[in-house]
């Protein structure tokens, strides 16, 4: 057995007036909680240091740059690393990225028990829109300020397990999980921003959106026999409403655990890495059962083509 005891450590509303510091100060309360109930390893929502600002136009877009990390860590989030190191915690975060060269990414990191950053992931299925439109409920602009992720779906050791990382919407995409299964990978780690109404469709709700979320999470889960921990930070930012839905699927595609509030809170649960194999070496042994013969279209063609009328 290789257990991991993992923390998913949901975030209620991060406000618009809120500081680094005070949201770090939040951070590190969840993960003192999580160690006291034995945690290994911490996971935080999508973009944990700010609110969800994606969803306010700025014409000139560099009005946005403060929401940026320009380093990390830098000052206001080192004190979350060195608790980290402190309780010999594993961890991972999602923050805006602003890179020396001046791009920006919606990004991910994986820290080992050392507070050292051992991975990097960068967002690559941006949702929303670049302009602003004035057909839809709210703005959601992540294709304004974000760039597409550039470094894959990369998967690393730690804990003495594989883990990978992505984030929100690219929960909804099979080829998130298999590019990663296709390495071994154990354990998925996620955080998402979910807004509980979608933008262009007002009868979809709540209730039709974590359906979704649930499917999206438990066929990657299953699809690719890994554990899926998908953490949200949720509740009213300034009056804009995120869902909430922080659970941990195991690699059957069931559900083990999950918050029922949209507060700052930890949902702990054992993993044990273990239980990935017997999936792995069934009907998902991927290297006895693929046909990748079949399956040009896949990397071949971007957007959907029926085939011609007679």
């Amino acid at each position: 057995m290789r257990r991991i005891r993992v923390a998913a450590a949901q975030m209620g509303p991060i406000q618009k007036a809120e500081t680094r510091e005070q949201v770090v100060a939040r951070m590190i309360a969840l993960m003192d909680d999580a160690a006291g109930k034995g945690a290994d390893f911490i996971v935080y929502p999508e973009l944990a240091l700010t609110t969800f600002f994606p969803r306010w136009y700025h014409a000139d877009r560099a009005e946005a740059d403060h929401w940026f990390e320009a380093q990390m860590p830098g000052p206001q989030t080192q004190p979350l690393f060195d608790r980290a190191r402190e309780h010999g915690m594993a961890m991972s975060f999602g923050y805006a990225e602003l890179t020396p060269d001046g791009h920006h990414f919606n990004t991910s990191i994986l820290v080992d028990k050392s507070g050292a950053i051992i991975g990097k992931y960068r967002k690559i299925h941006l949702p929303g829109h670049d302009e602003y439109d004035e057909e839809r409920a709210f703005q959601h602009l992540e294709k304004r300020y974000f760039e597409p992720g550039d470094l894959g779906f990369p998967v690393w050791r730690m804990l003495g397990g594989i883990f990978g990382m992505c984030i929100c919407n690219d929960r909804r995409w099979p080829e998130t999980y298999r590019v990663m299964g296709l390495q071994g990978v154990e354990m998925v780690v996620l955080g998402f921003n979910t807004p509980s109404v979608n933008s262009q469709k007002g009868e979809e709700g709540i209730e039709q959106r974590m359906f979704h979320h649930r499917l999206s999470l438990q066929a990657g889960a299953y699809q690719n026999a890994t554990w899926v921990v998908a953490v949200a930070k949720a509740g009213s930012e300034d009056g804009h409403h995120l869902m909430g839905g922080t659970m941990i699927v195991d690699p059957d595609g069931f559900i083990v655990a999950q918050l029922g509030h949209e507060d700052d809170g930890v949902l702990v649960h054992d993993c044990d890495l273990d239980a990935t194999r017997f999936g792995k070496e069934t009907i998902f042994d991927f290297a006895r059962h693929r046909r990748i013969a079949h399956y040009g279209l896949i990397t071949g063609r971007v957007g959907a083509e029926p085939p011609p009328e007679e």
